[in-house]
């Protein structure tokens, strides 16, 4: 049997990796089923796998790095890719997630993007005096609108009349 066969007859899916908050190197290297060594060369190689560590300096995996390890193992076991090749799935990948600037009418050059934001701009602007200026017929002094100031309360032993 060819390696690749081997490998993907083995492979633990997402779904089976228990339901814990931190796995110890042990486990990870159980679980992908490639020694300790191989984990700590594959963080050394991918800044994407970083687990923490404790008190003690051991490395303590969540979830989601389990989830990268096995990954990293389908890429270069199972599919075949190189180190580097892998590396360059994963900024493929990274810049798939980016959020990217998408302007009004199709145009992508940069002089319609300043363009644009300058509308927006002046938009926002002219939203803002909106929200702040005072209501129409309204006047800002309490005089103008028929109210007395508020009588201060009396200090305590005091009386009134």
């Amino acid at each position: 049997m060819s390696r690749q066969q081997t490998g993907t007859r083995h492979a633990l899916a997402p779904r089976d990796i228990p339901d814990k908050l931190y796995f110890r190197i042990g486990e990870v290297s159980k679980l992908c089923q490639v020694p300790a060594y191989v984990l700590r060369f594959w963080e050394s190689e991918f800044p994407q796998l970083k687990p923490n560590k404790g008190g003690t300096g051991q490395r303590l995996y969540r979830k989601r790095d389990v989830e990268m390890a096995l990954r990293v193992k389908s890429l270069l076991y199972d599919q075949g890719y190189t180190i580097p090749g892998a590396r360059q799935v994963f900024k493929a990948e990274q810049k798939l997630k980016e959020p990217q600037l998408t302007l009004i009418g199709g145009e992508s050059t940069p002089k319609a993007a300043a363009a644009q934001l300058t509308r927006l701009r002046r938009d926002l602007a002219e939203l803002h005096a909106m929200l702040t200026a005072p209501p129409k017929g309204a006047s800002k002094s309490p005089a103008s609108r028929n109210l007395r100031p508020m009588a201060r309360p009396a200090p305590a032993g005091e009386k009134l009349f």
